[in-house]
């Protein structure tokens, strides 16, 4: 089963994507990942990586794909995988497709942006140890301060609204396309491909069910 998941930040993609490993018995293949390996081991790819970021430049997807190819080739991806960041936009997508990277599934979990605004900037963590609460779903006993330690929780910069509101910005207008470019593809190749769309305005529980009923 080889995977996309597909969703705003703040949609659950990491929590399911977790079910889906654990369910499939598939690797997440992270490009962000693959990139930073690619570097410190010296591969030809990452050497020119190295170089192009050295210089200040973003990796092109042509290295990006052949990141991809070069992962799906280990054993570990013989069952499948679940690419995590990766394609982020539609000519990213457009290349895995001329390249005859194959996927069998694109799940999109739907939520909508202002819930998504809600759910990120309603979170506070204790520096320390990482525990997460959210003012509104798993507040702490006394407001502001951490259950366990009595220390103050913070806000971390990426959860501030205005963060929030510029990463689904450029959602919107980088990654939102691969929504339609895969609708499409499924409805022309739909023997290839099977595209899902999952209400993630739900309970993780609901979500979960779904998609293991969509699997």
């Amino acid at each position: 089963m080889r995977i996309i998941l597909l969703g705003p930040p703040g949609a659950g993609k990491g929590t399911q994507a977790q079910f889906l490993l654990e369910r499939c018995g598939i690797p997440q293949i992270s490009t962000g990942d693959m990139l930073r390996a690619a570097v410190k081991a010296g591969t030809p790819l990452g050497l020119k990586a190295k170089e192009i970021m050295a210089m200040g430049g973003l990796v092109s997807d042509e290295i990006m794909i052949g990141l991809v190819q070069d992962r799906i080739l280990e054993a570990d991806c013989l069952k499948g995988f679940l690419l995590d960041g990766f394609p982020r936009t539609l000519a990213q997508a457009e290349a895995l497709t001329l390249h005859g990277i194959q996927i069998d599934l694109v799940i999109e979990l739907r939520v909508d942006f202002e819930e998504v605004v809600h759910r990120i900037s309603g979170r506070r963590v204790h520096p320390a140890s990482g525990r997460t609460y959210h003012l509104d779903y798993h507040p702490p006993k006394r407001s502001g301060f951490d259950d366990e330690t009595g220390e103050p929780l913070i806000q971390r910069p990426d959860d501030e609204e205005t963060t929030i509101r510029h990463r689904l910005k450029v959602y919107q207008e980088q990654t939102y396309p691969l929504v339609e470019y895969y609708q499409q593809f499924a409805q022309q190749h739909p023997e290839q491909l099977r595209y899902v769309v999952v209400d993630g305005m739900r309970g993780v529980e609901e979500v979960k069910a779904e998609i293991a009923a969509a699997l």
